[in-house]
């Protein structure tokens, strides 16, 4: 039997793909077979086709999901004390877009993927919130702290994002460079990585070693990384 090309994703207008993309969804969420490659499409158009209608779908359709992810979070009574759940909800897929939007590391290939990149995004987004607010006290011998606020919060370069791409680009390990992300980029502590992303990070030792391994790279070059970003960063 042929395939029909009005059932392949990259054939298929948007409103017949929000409309497949909705049922996979549903079972997803009922934890029923289902088939990934629709809800893909709209991903693949919104972040590497940017896409701008494809993006107004993707928040359209995603955000009540992060936003059950909101209401369920440990921290949520503590984060909207400070802003509110829709707010959250929109700094969560501000935060996606600038981190997959024009990384060509970041390929999604399952919807689970996705959902987890997105769904740590919202997470980031939380404690740094909770963190601005604290104005906690911390030190690089702390092995929880967040490399990437170690810079003055004065600093107008973007929200760290020109420091994240110089750090990505010192760490030559795929698995590294992960954990850098949650870790400095989206702020989240080793334990919490472990609690948010168990199936790629589930022992919390290997996440202090490889925080080490990291931090002592990023020491060594940080003449490179002063250098590139014109000033003091350590």
């Amino acid at each position: 039997m042929g395939v029909d090309m009005e059932d392949l994703p990259d054939q298929m207008s948007l409103t017949a793909l929000a409309n497949r993309c909705m049922g996979e969804i549903e079972n997803y969420r009922r934890k029923e077979s289902y088939d990934d490659q629709y809800c893909l499409e709209i991903f693949h158009r919104a972040l590497l086709q940017h896409d701008d209608d494809a993006w107004t779908l993707l928040v359209d359709r995603f955000s009540p999901m992060v936003r059950g992810w909101m209401r369920s979070h440990p921290r949520r009574d503590a984060a909207c004390r400070h802003d509110s759940e829709e707010n959250y909800v929109s700094k969560t897929f501000g935060r996606f877009w600038q981190a997959a939007a024009y990384n060509q590391n970041v390929r999604f290939t399952s919807m689970a993927a996705a959902l987890s990149y997105l769904k740590t995004c919202l997470t980031g987004t939380i404690l740094d919130t909770l963190r601005s607010y604290a104005r906690a006290d911390l030190s690089l011998n702390d092995p929880d702290h967040p490399l990437v606020e170690e810079p003055a919060v004065e600093d107008d370069r973007d929200d760290g994002h020109e420091l994240w791409n110089v750090i990505q680009s010192l760490l030559p390990n795929a698995r590294e460079q992960r954990l850098a992300y949650l870790l400095f980029h989206c702020g989240l502590k080793a334990r919490e990585v472990v609690q948010f992303c168990g199936q790629e990070f589930s022992d919390v030792n290997e996440v202090y070693r490889l925080r080490r391994n990291i931090i002592e790279r990023l020491m060594r070059n940080k003449d490179q990384i002063r250098w590139r970003l014109g000033g003091e960063v350590f």
